[in-house]
């Protein structure tokens, strides 16, 4: 297929890049000028949007919020009816909801994707979790099969915000088992025995009810730096798990841990003890091992 990707960051760029080895043929445009080697790279909307043929397939990879709702307004101009826009941005299912009936209302189809994997993906493959239009997501599927090689997928859970709200859950539990993570090593770090962390987490590994993908991102992080120093720091939080939250309590579900851990990064802007404690060195960590998130000093 041929397709657009507007935004080229982190994930922006290792999903052009990923498509494009798969024989998808790429056109792409950021804010700042990137080129990357196999890509066609072009200087504004407008031109992207003709150098793709109807019906059009045009892939946002932008910070939620104002900058994806900016280069939304801008693309409505160029596009027509039947044309693709698929948000993979970890945008707020509301606004994705909005976005897709305001788009149909006009004969575009649109797309919420909650795009998985962290930077890993690349070569793992994406797990996508798709809403909005089902037509759509069955004229993209070459696109998803691509992006889900070898070991990732792509479902489609309904119409409106719903690929957006599942991945807004996903991300809540994922602090949560972080901040797990992150409490039982210091306790480990912290004991009389003076334990290797790494030997630890190594045989963790093997079939143990926490092995899996978050402390395979132990053992990288602990590998390159056995105290964690330069994790030391407040922990950023993107608002997926303020928002689980704030849906939980709307349903009356108790989500405890997700809002303690949450709790635990908002404290750990202003609380030194927390930002020098292993727990928050080991969250900050695997947020760089997977996401490729800076830590702030």
């Amino acid at each position: 297929m041929k397709i657009a990707i507007l935004g080229l960051g982190k994930m922006g760029s290792r999903i052009a890049v990923k498509l494009h080895q798969e024989g998808h043929e790429v056109v792409a445009w950021n804010r700042t000028p990137k080129q990357i080697e196999g890509i066609e790279f072009v200087e504004n909307v407008q031109d992207l949007a003709s150098k793709i043929q109807q019906p059009r397939v045009l892939w946002l990879m932008l910070p939620a919020g104002d900058p994806t709702e900016e280069i939304l307004k801008e693309l409505e101009k160029f596009v027509g009816k039947g044309d693709i826009i698929i948000d993979g941005g970890n945008t707020h299912f509301a606004d994705t909801e909005k976005r897709y009936q305001y788009f149909k209302d006009l004969g575009i189809e649109f797309l919420g994707i909650g795009v998985s994997g962290g930077i890993i993906a690349a070569q793992n493959g994406y797990p996508l979790m798709v809403g909005g239009s089902k037509a759509a997501y069955e004229y993209i599927k070459p696109v998803l099969d691509s992006l889900g090689k070898p070991n990732g997928g792509h479902q489609y859970f309904g119409e409106g915000g719903a690929g957006h709200f599942v991945k807004m859950v996903h991300n809540g539990i994922e602090y949560g088992i972080m901040q797990s993570l992150g409490e039982g090593f210091e306790v480990l770090e912290k004991s009389e025995y003076k334990f290797n962390l790494l030997e630890v987490a190594k045989l963790w590994q093997k079939g143990t009810l926490v092995s899996g993908f978050m402390l395979d991102r132990v053992v990288d992080s602990l590998t390159q730096s056995s105290n964690l120093e330069n994790m030391a720091g407040p922990i950023a939080e993107s608002g997926e798990a303020r928002w689980t939250v704030e849906e939980a309590k709307k349903e009356g579900v108790q989500a405890e841990i997700i809002e303690s851990s949450l709790n635990y990064r908002t404290r750990s802007q202003t609380d030194a003890k927390i930002q020098n404690s292993f727990t928050a060195k080991m969250i900050n960590a695997l947020r760089n091992a997977f996401g490729g998130h800076e830590i702030k000093k």
